[in-house]
């Protein structure tokens, strides 16, 4: 298992929030901690601790007052640890050039290839022919209804009809080198892992996936790796000590490391 840093931006601040509450109007989201320090500060932290495949994720809608601000600290982020951290929020096929240009290793896209409730397919052979396979990252963030996880859009406010399952990470994956997906239930809540959806994850055994979401214990990290058999990734927001939670960066980092290879 592998640590996967973050740094979520919303309304031009570094924060970490409760994701289920995000609203678009208002630029509203109802904060778990909002950091002194910009996005440049997080992505050196994380260049010296020799992590990569980090995340820096947009909150605010591309039309938001705040969006450039955003853009402006993940910019930063980028110029402090090239090719060590991915982008997502926004992302479509006439921006994620400017992106990779400036440093991203990879682009993270949702709401441009699920609309209205759909793949949309058209959008995601557009941004693969520019990013290519290995430059492409598809977020599944996923919210619970009637049984089963549904991908979620829109900086999570919209349900689409295409559930998380084992034919759509292998679908999805011939156009992706990765998966994020965030449990939106649990996001930002700290109140332990969905693990119904970790062991469809678990299930799929397709492209590299990092899961977000509830992690609130050292314990939630252990049966995170149990269950992904080692070879699922992990971030962590609120409850990490560097953006105000009880858990330390450090012994993170250890658990995460312990015992990587499977055979």
């Amino acid at each position: 298992m592998r640590f996967r840093p973050c740094i979520d931006i919303h309304n031009g601040q570094v924060k970490q929030i409760v994701g289920g509450s995000l609203r678009d109007e208002g630029d509203y989201a109802r904060e778990n901690f909002v950091a002194e320090q910009g996005g440049a500060y997080y992505a050196d932290l994380y260049r010296r601790a020799g992590l990569d495949g980090g995340h820096i994720i947009l909150l605010n809608a591309a039309d938001s007052e705040y969006y450039e601000a955003d853009v402006e600290q993940a910019m930063q982020a980028l110029h402090a640890y090239p090719q060590g951290l991915m982008i997502g929020g926004g992302i479509h096929a006439d921006n994620a050039e400017r992106f990779l240009d400036a440093g991203a290793s990879h682009v993270i896209v949702t709401s441009y290839v699920f609309q209205n409730g759909k793949i949309n397919y058209e959008n995601l052979e557009k941004i693969f022919a520019v990013t290519g396979k290995k430059r492409l990252v598809l977020d599944l963030s996923c919210r619970k209804q009637n049984g089963q996880y549904y991908i979620v859009t829109d900086r999570w406010q919209k349900f689409t009809d295409v559930t998380v399952n084992k034919e759509t990470l292998e679908e999805l994956g011939r156009y992706c080198d990765e998966f994020l997906i965030h449990a939106v239930d649990v996001e930002g809540q700290a109140r332990g892992i969905e693990k119904e959806l970790v062991s469809i994850l678990a299930d799929a055994r397709t492209n590299p996936i990092t899961y977000a979401g509830g992690v609130s214990s050292y314990e939630d990290i252990r049966l995170l790796k149990q269950m992904g058999q080692n070879k699922m990734d992990v971030t962590i927001g609120s409850a990490l000590d560097l953006f105000g939670g009880s858990l330390e960066f450090e012994k993170v980092l250890e658990i995460c490391r312990e015992g990587r290879t499977v055979l």
